[in-house]
């Protein structure tokens, strides 16, 4: 917001309160006049809680100013940070690492993938934009379908929790063929059905070797990505983005998050926040209380 905005909202804030009002004309045209109260019967102590209300106006409309354009991280919005401690608090019930750092304006989504009898079960944890709309997988008596995302879907930004099982696990995700990781994103941006595609090509990869602090001896692989989405009206859209690596339980696991080519410019910093934010737990995590939890509401179904 610029600074004669910010100053001109504040101005007319305290002219309300000093004795001014607005009247429109009475010309044709849409103009606005201020002009003076009739009320003459102000004290000096009033006047002086009216200047020190512009001088308010004026420093928090300086103050907002300063804090947007300082670069300097925002604080948390209060259901964001209540989110996040009930997060860490279920991570520390499974016995694994809380959340250290949440980037402004995005907050974590912890999600058990595989509660249904088709999968097995993974806890995937992520940072998404507080705007995005979540999506989580739906389950029935049949059980378990679709995935972990979020996006803000009328724009095409999405982050996607994929799941690659013909490889089965792999003990080094860093030690592969690289073709691995482009089969994986390939089969990824390809559930929709076939010959949606074309031109895909992982621009590089990078292991997270120097990263222990953050992943702990857990392996993940950041890719960088690009293809062209054909649509079902014809269209061609350049797609950029960026994808997460790993491997837990029976499976490769990935998080990929892509914008349009044009979009990307924006999004890049942002999609790159929610891929090194991905986390997936498989192997020594007690799952039995969600499964349990899952089960019930459908053998209660089956009672009625």
């Amino acid at each position: 917001m610029k600074i004669s905005s910010l100053l001109f909202s504040s101005f007319l804030l305290a002219s309300s309160v000093d004795g001014f009002t607005t009247a429109p004309s009475s010309s044709s045209k849409a103009t606005t006049t201020l002009r003076a109260s009739s009320n003459n019967d102000v004290d000096n102590e009033g006047d002086d809680s009216r200047r020190q209300f512009m001088s308010k106006s004026v420093a928090t409309a300086f103050t907002t100013m300063g804090v947007a354009g300082s670069g300097v991280l925002a604080p948390l919005p209060a259901n964001a940070a209540s989110g996040a401690d009930k997060i860490n608090a279920r991570l520390r019930s499974y016995g694994l690492p809380s959340i250290v750092n949440i980037p402004s304006g995005m907050k974590p989504l912890l999600e058990v993938y595989g509660k249904g009898k088709n999968r097995f079960p993974l806890l995937v944890l992520m940072n998404h934009p507080l705007t995005w709309v979540v999506q989580l997988p739906s389950n029935d008596v049949n059980g378990e379908d679709g995935t972990v995302q979020a996006g803000e879907y009328a724009k095409g930004d999405t982050a996607t929790f994929f799941l690659y099982e013909p490889e089965g696990h792999i003990d080094n995700i860093y030690d592969v063929d690289k073709k691995l990781y482009e089969k994986v994103l390939i089969a990824a941006i390809s559930q929709k059905g076939g010959n949606m595609y074309q031109d895909f090509k992982v621009i590089k990869s990078t292991p997270q070797v120097d990263n222990t602090a953050a992943y702990g001896d857990r392996k993940y692989v950041i890719c960088d990505f690009k293809y062209t989405l054909l649509t079902g009206a014809g269209f061609e859209v350049e797609r950029r983005g960026v994808a997460s690596l790993t491997s837990e339980g029976p499976a490769v696991e990935a998080l990929w998050a892509a914008s349009t080519r044009e979009r990307f410019k924006k999004t890049e910093t942002t999609l790159r926040d929610i891929v090194s934010s991905f986390r997936c737990y498989g192997d020594g995590v007690n799952f039995s209380a969600e499964i349990a939890k899952n089960d019930s509401r459908f053998d209660l179904d089956k009672s009625l």
